[in-house]
């Protein structure tokens, strides 16, 4: 399992509509193969950052969500919204036999 953390900072004025937005692509997402989850966090201590925690079963899965146009589109959308650099991190589960 590959679970991938997108962290963001929004500008104020732009919340709603990310949320708005976040509302109509999630269930999409969710459709990819692989897809196993998709949530949205905010920060408890900064309201304007938010976080997407997915899970896929394999990276290659992620990269075909990554290079959809799908992805491309909402991505475009979104990021004139964000005050800074987004940060995504990809983590491997461990598991023991």
């Amino acid at each position: 399992m590959i679970y991938r953390l997108v962290t963001m900072r929004f500008s104020e004025d732009r919340w709603d509509e990310f949320l708005h937005t976040y509302q109509h692509v999630q269930p999409v997402i969710l459709t990819f193969p692989g897809c196993r989850d998709v949530k949205l966090l905010r920060d408890e201590q900064d309201p304007a950052v938010f976080s997407t925690l997915s899970v896929w079963d394999t990276e290659d899965h992620l990269t075909h969500y990554r290079m959809s146009a799908f992805f491309r589109e909402t991505w475009s959308t979104i990021r004139p919204w964000m005050s800074g650099k987004p940060v995504a991190v990809s983590y491997r589960e461990i598991t023991w036999i």
